[in-house]
């Protein structure tokens, strides 16, 4: 029986994820990366020229309260897609910027966004034909 190594297991899983599998790993993080909130915040910093403060964040996603920004710059930080920089001051300034993973991970979501807002009529349109003809059956 041939012995594997811990390099060999994890290529292994690697090619046994299976994102359609609740309990995969790519499933749980699809799960993440879906979230308006994520979306948003990886846009934000991707528009930004440089580090944004949280504050600023907050100013710029419309409707995010400071528990929801809070709790997804945490996770966004645990999954190494944004990195956080405190610089000690009165009061104290932290900034908030992609790393080279959420750098990567910030061309699909800006593109989403962007899709969004190109075609936000269509898809009103398609609703209210659909919301029209779902009244007269």
């Amino acid at each position: 029986m041939a012995t594997t190594t811990a390099a060999q297991r994890r290529q292994q899983a690697r090619v046994e994820y299976d994102a359609f599998i609740k309990s995969c790993p790519t499933n749980q993080l699809l799960d993440r990366i879906s979230d308006k909130w994520v979306s948003l915040i990886v846009s934000a910093l991707a528009e930004a020229d440089g580090p944004m403060r949280y504050s600023d964040l907050g100013r710029k996603i419309a409707g995010v309260s400071p528990k929801m920004l809070t709790q997804t710059l945490r996770s966004l930080e645990r999954d190494g897609i944004v990195s956080r920089t405190v610089t000690p001051s009165v009061p104290v300034r932290v900034d908030y910027e992609l790393t080279r993973l959420g750098d990567n991970l910030s061309c699909l979501l800006t593109a989403v966004k962007d899709w969004a807002e190109h075609h936000i009529e269509e898809v009103v349109e398609a609703r209210e034909r659909y919301d029209t003809s779902s009244e007269a059956s």
